[in-house]
């Protein structure tokens, strides 16, 4: 082993301090790598937004509550959801005009309907009210 001089003794916490900062800069070395320009990130897509509330007859909150979601000219639904603790749900769908029939088949509940419209990048609110 070749040495280049004398030896220095340091305290374990210094020799801690100094292996802290070795890993710190190892990790803004590898962050700074992985970094492209603003200009190469991919943007994320656009979509608009289905947001609603499942209600009980009472007017409460329902969660727990499966909502489907189907374009109006399709047959079948292409989106289900299920409502949060709040009773609330929601379902990106993709940008540009476009009807959506929201609706929910609860056991031994009437199925409830509703329909929303889409124009573009926009957030729609709808409410399902279900009877006894």
């Amino acid at each position: 082993m070749m040495s280049f001089g004398k030896s220095v003794r340091c305290s374990p916490r210094l020799r801690q301090i100094a292996g802290l900062a070795g890993l710190i800069a190892m990790l803004v070395a590898f962050a700074a790598a992985g970094d492209k320009p603003a200009h190469h990130k991919k943007l994320p897509p656009e979509y608009a937004l289905l947001m609603g509330t499942v209600w009980s007859a009472e007017s409460r909150p329902l969660p727990g509550v499966a909502v489907k979601i189907r374009r109006s000219e399709d047959k079948k639904a292409r989106w289900t959801v299920v409502s949060d603790g709040r009773g609330e749900f929601a379902q990106r769908v993709p940008v540009g005009k476009a009807d959506y029939v929201i609706w929910t088949e609860p056991k031994g509940r009437k199925t409830v309907e509703t329909t929303a419209h889409v124009e573009n990048d926009e957030r729609v609110d709808v409410g399902l009210h279900l009877t006894e």
